[in-house]
């Protein structure tokens, strides 16, 4: 059986506090966006359980959160045989996307129905926790603002049809726990949930992602990229999660010429 794993991007980014977990509370809108990896699973005929990767460079194999999803389900369904799993990767890693976190809510949902696990979506939200905050979100795969860890969803009416988008990722890799160790929490002047209700062309000045100030102070490239997407007429352009992805959103009938270097990857597409 063969998947397609999208992923996201965040619209507005607010850290509200330190948990005494040692997470954090936060607040976003998840926004899904049409970039896909690919992912099959089918029986191994050696019964090892394996993943095998191609694309763009999937990381550490031990790390991998398909395999970790696997083996997570195998704990409570012992009956679950071994299997090949193959990952093409398309989605930048590292990037704000929530690729890696789409590919292990896919692993789950795919091994649930391929196998007649009969696992609830309830439930499959708990596995998907347990891989990433915001793993959940790739179950509900909607427009959804986001609090608590990321996994406290609420889906909510929002449309972009009437834009394009431009995803622009410069190769660099962001930690998200380290950026993490550096981000001040605090109370915006006005919460996400207020502002995404508002017209578009006013989110410039009020839809703010708090990694921004870290990441650009680290990387100017990063910045860069988002100024050029406000000089060449985005009405809207922020950097995704903690990064080092940029998207602008642009209105669907102007031409847009931007100088791209060639070692970035980047994709238009329409929303």
């Amino acid at each position: 059986m063969v998947t397609f794993p999208n992923c996201k991007i965040n619209l507005g980014l607010n850290v509200l506090q330190k948990r005494e977990d040692g997470y954090h509370d936060i607040e976003t809108v998840f926004f899904p966006i049409p970039l896909y990896d690919v992912l099959e699973i089918i029986p191994s005929a050696d019964n090892q359980t394996q993943l095998s990767t191609s694309g763009i460079d999937a990381g550490e194999y031990d790390e991998n959160l398909c395999l970790k999803a696997y083996h997570l389900l195998k704990k409570d369904f012992p009956q679950l045989p071994a299997i090949k799993m193959h990952l093409h990767k398309t989605i930048p890693v590292g990037a704000g996307l929530g690729g890696g976190s789409s590919d292990a809510a896919f692993t789950l949902s795919l091994l649930n129905k391929k196998y007649n696990l009969a696992i609830s979506l309830q439930q499959l939200f708990v596995y998907a926790l347990q891989l990433g905050s915001d793993c959940p979100y790739f179950l509900l795969n909607k427009s959804a603002l986001a609090s608590g860890r990321g996994e406290v969803l609420r889906e909510i009416i929002l449309s972009l049809s009437k834009y394009k988008i431009l995803l622009i990722n410069p190769g660099i890799h962001i930690n998200t726990r380290e950026i993490f160790k550096e981000i001040k929490p605090g109370t915006p002047a006005k919460r996400i949930s207020e502002i995404i209700q508002q017209p578009l062309s006013t989110w410039k000045d009020e839809l703010t992602n708090d990694f921004e100030k870290i990441v650009f102070h680290k990387h100017e490239e990063i910045k860069e990229i988002k100024e050029r997407m406000y000089r060449q007429g985005a009405v809207y352009a922020a950097m995704t999660g903690t990064g080092s992805t940029v998207f602008g959103i642009f209105n669907e009938i102007d031409e847009t010429n931007i100088s791209i270097k060639k070692e970035y990857f980047y994709k238009w597409m329409k929303l």
